[in-house]
């Protein structure tokens, strides 16, 4: 009786083994915006590729809507491990200490996708995702969202037309500075409270990629918009760095081949999307949408004296914290921007030892 109970112990100690060796590694995704947007539509694809790649070893769970997290708790949640990965806007990583990303929120830095694409998946984009390695974190790559347009409840046609009025902005000096520039006043507010801030009059307006607008229906409560394409808003895909460093090798390089087929599907998908969505609100009738001309552009992206010595001060900071000589100091030039005196709306961006990242020309 006794050798027998033993056996079946034994027995059973092993099935639960067994079944716990068979158990599927779980990750879970948060992000903050709707499940229809460019990023929500790419991570249901990464969920798709990722649990083909690897035979259902890995299950996603991914919780859009900040369900889980808001964005200020998302980046500590990340590094403390209570959730594996993210797709944060890359105003977020100023913040958390890695101020180089906030050169991406410098109004009209690149002309084109083209133009966004030789940064991100080049060298410098590289090197970006790199320096999140000392908090804790990988990057895996980057996903467009688009180039946003301003919205509010009065016109936007003139550089005077933002005076006065309160508008939400990401947690981004950089974003702050533009928006005082326009004489604005910047109110830092987390993306998931934005529609009701519009409906309750706690801010005036605020700045969006169309498709963003339009699936989280601001253009309910924002009865006007300008098409200004004037910044560029995208994501950089990263994971808590213990938990990816501790995954199997086989199982790591068959996530990043999903993360790279996600990302040129986010890619292809995001300037659809928000063409389409801007012709769906357009439809509604309920914003006025305002194409601006040529020398209201030019206004809008060049007045900016105020703008322009903020840039140069971002800049100054970097190259304090981020000397010529040090591992960063390349990657800190990249918020060297200036206006070009030939064309208003034309920037340049030059790294500390090199010319290969150099765009310019009008957005």
């Amino acid at each position: 009786m006794g050798f027998a109970r033993t056996i079946a112990i034994v027995s059973a100690c092993v099935l639960a083994t067994s079944a716990l060796a068979d158990d599927p590694i779980v990750i879970k995704f948060s992000h903050v915006v709707a499940p229809d947007t460019p990023k929500g539509q790419a991570a249901e694809k990464f969920k798709e590729l990722a649990e083909k790649y690897t035979d259902g070893k890995v299950t996603i769970q991914i919780y859009p809507n900040s369900q889980l997290y808001k964005d200020k708790e998302e980046l500590e949640s990340l590094q403390l491990g209570s959730v594996q990965m993210l797709a944060p806007s890359l105003a977020k990583f100023g913040p958390l200490g890695a101020r180089q990303f906030e050169a991406f929120d410098l109004p009209c830095l690149f002309p084109d996708r083209e133009a966004l694409h030789r940064v991100t998946d080049g060298k410098i984009g590289k090197e970006l995702l790199a320096s999140l390695d000392s908090k804790g974190i990988i990057g895996l790559d980057y996903w467009d969202n688009g180039f946003k347009i301003f919205s509010a409840n009065s016109p936007l046609k003139t550089v005077d037309d933002f005076k006065g009025l309160k508008m939400r902005v990401q947690s981004s000096k950089v974003l702050e500075a533009q928006m005082r520039a326009l004489g604005s006043i910047p109110q830092v507010m987390p993306f998931s409270e934005v529609y009701q801030g519009l409906q309750t009059g706690v801010v005036d307006g605020t700045e969006n990629p169309p498709s963003n607008m339009y699936t989280q229906k601001m253009y309910e409560v924002q009865t006007n918009a300008t098409i200004s394409r004037h910044g560029y808003l995208g994501y950089a895909v990263i994971v808590n760095k213990r938990f990816w460093e501790g995954l199997p090798e086989d199982i790591r390089a068959q996530l990043e081949k999903a993360m790279a087929e996600a990302t040129e599907y986010n890619n292809e998908v995001a300037k659809k999307d928000n063409d389409d969505a801007l012709a769906a609100m357009e439809a509604t009738g309920k914003t006025d949408f305002y194409q601006p001309t040529n020398a209201e552009r030019a206004a809008l992206q060049g007045d900016g004296a105020r703008l322009r010595r903020d840039a140069r001060t971002h800049r100054q900071e970097a190259d304090r914290r981020n000397p010529p000589g040090s591992r960063h100091g390349r990657i800190a030039r990249l918020g060297c921007a200036r206006f070009s005196r030939a064309h208003p709306t034309a920037i340049f961006f030059v790294s500390r030892r090199s010319n290969d990242t150099k765009i310019s020309g009008p957005p």
